[in-house]
């Protein structure tokens, strides 16, 4: 049932399309279903490598169960400030992460940076973190050093207190200037390639295509982040 839980059948079509190679859009399309549900299905279950039909289905059940249960004398779960469905959260914090996989992130810091994105404060500790994913704390610290180097999360210290990982609208802007900046390295060694291969030969003019284009590209990228940054955060600094 399209926009329903997946069924045992689906599950098994998902598995038969990962072992013959097909891609998540074309598994998708056979089922009737959005590529990023199964995107989704499949890296919350081990990835294309490891995804078993049976295993995925058992797993998804016992987060239902999990959910629907409530242990005697647990304290019920504080409402939402807002007013907000707590499952269409799950469900889009689910669906944000699945992006950042698609995108190429792996799959541990895609979780951790849509989780820093849902929440109202848009900063954890990381004992939060690993309260709110069930991760351990070393997952937590591996994908927090692999998000810094990345400019996607920054540490912040307040009042002497424990770290917080943060994201903001500075980290993303300058997470951007940081892929232009390889960006123009890309540039720099394909036009270095023409030059070695020849000017005047096929590889070497293909070469030097793709150097025009990312240069064009870049600099067209990097004009619209700030324009746009400028026009839609006048306040922030710019740098």
């Amino acid at each position: 049932m399209p926009g329903g839980r997946l069924s045992q059948q689906e599950r098994q079509q998902i598995s038969a399309g990962l072992a013959d190679g097909l891609a998540y859009a074309e598994i998708a399309r056979s089922l009737g279903r959005p590529t990023s549900t199964v995107t989704r299905e499949v890296m919350r279950n081990g990835g294309p490598a490891a995804y078993r039909a049976e295993t995925a289905h058992r797993a998804t059940e016992r987060r239902a169960h999990r959910r629907r249960r409530s242990p005697a004398g647990a304290p019920a779960a504080a409402p939402d400030a807002y007013g907000r469905d707590p499952e269409a959260v799950r469900g889009f914090e689910e669906s944000f992460t699945t992006s950042f996989v698609e995108s190429g992130l792996p799959q541990m810091m895609s979780r951790i940076l849509a989780c820093l994105y849902v929440s109202d404060s848009g900063g954890m500790t990381a004992a939060e973190l690993v309260r709110r994913l069930q991760v351990s704390p070393a997952s937590v610290s591996k994908s927090i050093a692999f998000l810094e180097r990345q400019a996607l999360v920054r540490r912040e210290r307040q009042d002497n207190r424990r770290e917080r990982y943060v994201v903001d609208l500075d980290l993303w802007y300058q997470s951007m200037l940081a892929s232009a900046r390889a960006n123009d390295r890309i540039v720099a060694v394909a036009r270095e390639g023409a030059q070695v291969m020849g000017a005047d030969t096929p590889a070497g003019q293909r070469l030097e295509s793709v150097a025009r284009f990312m240069d064009h590209v870049t600099h067209d990228l990097i004009r619209s982040t700030l324009q746009w940054r400028s026009v839609l955060f006048p306040d922030e600094p710019q740098s």
